[in-house]
């Protein structure tokens, strides 16, 4: 039986009449939307027309928390009480959940944004913080965690069901974190780089780090950034990269970790 994996990509990150990325496209190849929910991007109508856009094609929709944070994109670091981060999860779950029901859809898993992901990736606590937060307001919800980190580890006490993400455009550190954005390499611009990494981490079963490590993992899902000039192109090669090398697409089940 051939291996199957998950294509997601983040998007909804529109403001206003400011445009990111191209949803439109991104929703005709990938098989999961990660949607902003208007706190690092995203506003009312936004979250509507691209719920209503992931309905239309049968793209299974998650809820996209982030910091407070239009300015720096939910890119910048918060600290926060954690009553009050468990929150600002479930506020921005609530408004998934509405948009997505009154577009006739629902709201199938939850992925943490930008900073808040990257921190919870360190601090099992923290992520443990927020998933608690999102299953007290959606039993039922599947939690995409970065696989390798503090965020699986987290997910894993938890019981509940979940999904093992890894980036096609992002570099990874030896501890399966990702590398920062502000260093050299650290986001993967190449489409063709980046549908060989995933051919070659899916086959393998395996995140390949910046230096060479290989850590083994469950992948059940491939992330692919809205946000980049070149995303269309990269989810495009992925997708035909992992075609070509026998890989199968379809929307994650959540399986316990």
């Amino acid at each position: 039986m051939a291996p199957t994996v998950d294509l997601n990509a983040d998007m909804g990150e529109s403001y206003g009449a400011w445009k990111m990325g191209d949803d439109a496209a991104l929703l005709d190849i990938v098989t999961s939307a990660n949607i902003a929910c208007g706190f690092h991007a995203g506003d009312w109508d936004v979250m509507a027309d691209t719920m209503q856009a992931a309905v239309a094609r049968d793209v299974g929709i998650g809820a996209h928390p982030g910091f407070p944070d239009l300015h720096g994109f939910g890119r910048q670091r918060m600290k926060m009480a954690t009553s009050s981060l468990q929150n600002l999860v479930r506020y921005q779950v609530g408004a998934a959940q509405a948009m997505a029901k009154a577009a006739g859809g629902a709201v199938r898993h939850l992925k943490l944004h930008g900073a808040l992901a990257n921190m919870a990736s360190e601090d099992e606590a923290m992520a443990r913080a927020c998933y608690e937060a999102a299953l007290s307001v959606a039993p039922d919800i599947i939690i995409m965690v970065l696989a390798g980190t503090a965020q699986q580890r987290a997910a894993s006490t938890l019981g509940c069901p979940v999904a093992c993400e890894i980036f096609a455009d992002r570099a990874y550190n030896d501890d399966a974190t990702l590398v920062d954005r502000s260093l050299p390499g650290a986001v993967i611009h190449d489409p063709d780089l980046a549908g060989k990494r995933m051919a070659d981490m899916v086959r393998e079963g395996a995140i390949l780090t910046q230096n060479g490590k290989r850590i083994e993992t469950r992948i059940d899902t491939i992330c692919l950034h809205g946000d980049t000039p070149s995303a269309v192109r990269i989810a495009a090669e992925v997708r035909r990269a992992l075609q070509d090398s026998g890989v199968a697409l379809a929307r994650f089940n959540g399986a316990p970790v």
